[in-house]
């Protein structure tokens, strides 16, 4: 039985039958987290609050219910669902790459490519739900749109959050592809 410590923690069992590469799993592992922690994060996202408007100058203001959620806008559900799909291909990777141990090119050739498409996804969808975020926060005078983040406080602060988490999963997948490219490095 071999151990071998250097740069990545991989362990042989005898023979080299069998190998784990343990900051592979671990970054694959805080990946997924992350995308799961921003999905459930923004999909449980709702807040209501009355707002109070003015219909005609002459009579009192009508106090109304107003609720944001995640599904009221096209650029969060794209968030969330990229944010459930990079979870889900997440704990399948982990699987695959249990499961292969590296003995399959293959699978580790499809998992880096698959990690790509993740990274392309998550860099996406932040981006999409970071530009709707920030109409919210800023409102846009050109097409006389107000902000809404100094109505909904508390929705607008786990949106900030949930593309903060989001981005930092996306960063772990693109770590993920940067230590495929470097093993990939070392064998030439």
């Amino acid at each position: 039985m071999e151990m071998q410590l250097k740069e990545d923690v991989v362990v042989e069992v005898v023979g080299g039958k069998s190998s784990f590469n343990l900051k592979d799993f671990s970054v694959r592992f805080i990946a997924m987290a992350l995308t799961l922690v921003t999905a459930v994060l923004l999909g449980v996202d709702k807040e209501t609050t009355t707002v109070s408007v003015t219909i005609v100058s002459s009579l009192p203001p009508v106090d109304l219910p107003v609720t944001a959620k995640w599904t009221q806008m096209s650029a969060f559900v794209y968030f969330v669902i990229a944010n459930a799909i990079a979870c889900s291909y997440g704990a399948t990777s982990l699987i695959l790459v249990l499961v292969a141990r590296g003995r399959s090119k293959l699978v580790a050739l499809v998992v880096t490519i698959l990690d790509l498409v993740m990274v392309g996804l998550l860099f996406s969808a932040v981006g999409a739900a970071s530009s709707i975020g920030l109409i919210g926060y800023n409102g846009n005078s050109h097409v006389h749109w107000d902000k809404v983040c100094n109505v909904f406080d508390k929705f607008c602060h786990q949106v900030a959050i949930a593309i903060f988490v989001s981005f930092a999963g996306s960063i772990a997948y693109l770590l993920l592809i940067v230590h495929a490219a470097f093993k990939l490095h070392n064998k030439f």
